[in-house]
């Protein structure tokens, strides 16, 4: 196994299928799956979800939200995302907690680096909630946030393409994929990888990023065991 314990970075808009808000079933489910056959290969999982499904703090703007109480709205949702995808690990069996960076009890504890460790050395897959806690941070930073925090091996970002391109390969036919590249390879490009927050947190805390599809069931697995999928970014 070639990563021990991983950061799980998910969009929101990704729970949402083609319906582009709420929930899919179907989708939850396929994350339950992933992460199960993660954790019974000795993975410890701990996963970031994003709240765009529900509501998103920059759209805010549009109907004159502001973008503090945007942001914390959107926090809100990764919350309530956070408890749906508990919910369909429960349903396979697989124990988890949720920790959030907003304080939101009785539903989910305060975060903090040893309380996820502990967590995810007991077997459970830590799932954290409400971003960083803080407005004007995106659920990218929060991610690369945690994943400092917990020591992750590597924060695995899924999306619904293979991998980081030239371009926008829904739009340009001609863009060509990167197995590898790297932090500093990526910025002179202009990659639009993660926000600028993420990518330097990464960057100067050594913790690399593999972009790869998720929703084709497997390629977690394959990244696990060592085998090519997706990009990988790295110092």
């Amino acid at each position: 196994m070639k990563y021990k314990r991983i950061l799980l970075k998910l969009s929101g808009e990704s729970l949402a299928g083609t319906s582009g808000q709420g929930f899919d079933t179907a989708m939850l489910a396929l994350y339950a799956a992933e992460i199960k056959n993660a954790v019974t290969l000795g993975t410890q999982v701990a996963v970031v979800l994003g709240g765009g499904n529900i509501f998103r703090g920059l759209k805010g703007n549009n109907i004159g939200t502001d973008r503090v109480q945007g942001d914390y709205m959107g926090m809100l949702a990764t919350v309530i995302n956070s408890l749906a995808l508990q919910s369909a690990l429960q349903s396979v069996g697989v124990k988890s907690k949720v920790l959030s960076g907003l304080a939101v009890d009785p539903v989910a504890e305060r975060v903090s680096g040893p309380k996820a460790i502990s967590s995810l050395e007991n077997g459970e897959v830590v799932i954290l909630a409400g971003g960083t806690g803080n407005p004007f941070f995106t659920t990218d930073s929060a991610a690369a946030l945690r994943g400092v925090e917990i020591h992750a091996d590597v924060l695995l970002k899924g999306t619904r393409v293979d991998g980081v391109y030239t371009a926008d390969p829904e739009k340009d036919p001609n863009a060509t994929k990167f197995d590898t590249i790297t932090f500093d390879e990526a910025y002179s490009k202009g990659l639009n990888i993660m926000d600028m927050t993420a990518f330097t947190l990464c960057s100067e805390n050594n913790l690399p990023v593999i972009v790869f599809d998720v929703h084709k069931a497997g390629n977690l697995q394959k990244i696990l065991n060592g085998e090519q999928c997706g990009t990988l970014i790295r110092v």
